[in-house]
């Protein structure tokens, strides 16, 4: 695989993933590649953000590392190598015991990720107590110490309450003092602010990001927005229809992104420098109108730069400089971002 250029090739990655593929279909049935060849490291105390949009197959990447997908109707290939151990091959016992201690994750919908009939206080503490050698007092201890980490006043008195009785912004927090409760090695945050109004969003973001430093985990940051990993994640990887079209350092990303789609997300994030009245630039069609990689850019239908060779033939990720790309034609280096497919 070619990989990018980071200052950590002297280590080995944390996690290693190497042409994950996943596809959905019953017998008789039509199957559905919605992970097809993706690659990446994440290396110790790295950040590295997933980004795309609805129907990338970023989630279900997620899913997939964290042994979380159905067994029916699913063929899951390739590699994800944590500690030396494939993931995708790992028996239920082995995954129970990683997940929650050595690998956690932040789901995306607070208002159905915590069990509506167990206190918060249980839901915390029971993680603790399933990985580590702790009372229910001391468990109990910790699980309001986590609350008042992730910002949740009287955390003594909410460990009592019911997910009900708490806003969005502090389900979310519970998650993530559930996630970080026994200290993991990596943490999976799939888009952890997508039910959220903005100006919690912030407060949030704020407290993942901190807390994640405190701790010197690993994050993989799945998010649509790539505003939110420009002041979250060292490396970026874009991901459409199933695989990835570029990747790159977050400064090389944004300083010159090379990939029409990658220039559509950022064409469509609001700038603070950008003149009065001026509008946005929305990416043509919707995630639906592709075309099978296999028959050429999946992309293709909705780029502004496509070319003959994009339908027929289907572009590799390749090394391009400083960074892999999947494109036959892709902006010019140096180009502003906020120019390209004007």
């Amino acid at each position: 695989m070619t990989r990018l250029p980071s200052a950590r090739r002297d280590q080995e990655p944390l996690l290693a993933v190497r042409d994950l593929s996943v596809t959905f279909g019953l017998k008789g049935q039509r199957t559905v590649a919605a992970v097809d060849e993706v690659s990446f490291d994440i290396y110790p105390g790295q950040h590295v953000g997933l980004v795309g949009e609805s129907g990338s197959g970023k989630s279900v990447t997620s899913l997939a590392i964290m042994g979380l997908l159905p067994d029916r109707g699913v063929r899951i290939g390739g590699e994800a190598r944590y500690d030396g151990r494939n993931l995708l091959t790992s028996s239920g016992k082995e995954m129970s015991r990683l997940r929650g201690r050595d690998i956690a994750m932040v789901f995306q919908d607070p208002m159905t990720s915590l069990n509506p009939v167990v206190p918060v206080g249980l839901q915390v503490s029971e993680v603790i107590r399933r990985h580590e050698q702790a009372s229910k007092r001391e468990a109990r201890a910790r699980a309001a110490d986590l609350l008042q980490r992730v910002g949740i006043p009287d955390p003594v008195r909410r460990l009592k309450e019911y997910p009900h009785q708490l806003s969005g912004g502090m389900r979310q927090r519970v998650l993530i003092a559930i996630a970080l409760a026994c200290g993991p090695k990596l943490l999976i945050a799939d888009e952890p602010t997508t039910a959220l109004d903005v100006t919690i969003q912030a407060q949030v973001l704020e407290v993942l990001k901190e807390l994640v430093a405190d701790t010197d985990a690993a994050l993989l940051m799945i998010t649509p927005d790539l505003g939110i990993v420009a002041g979250l994640c060292d490396e970026v990887n874009v991901m459409y229809s199933g695989r990835i079209v570029e990747s790159a350092t977050r400064e090389r990303l944004f300083a010159s992104p090379r990939h029409p789609y990658t220039n559509g997300l950022l064409h469509s994030i609001p700038r603070l420098d950008s003149r009065r009245g001026a509008q946005l630039t929305p990416i043509p069609g919707s995630p639906t109108q592709t075309i099978p990689w296999t028959e050429g850019c999946a992309f293709a239908p909705r780029c502004r730069n496509r070319i003959e060779t994009c339908v027929g033939e289907a572009p590799a990720l390749e090394a391009d400089g400083d960074r892999l790309l999947r494109c036959f034609n892709p902006a010019d280096r140096g180009q502003d971002s906020q120019e390209v497919g004007a």
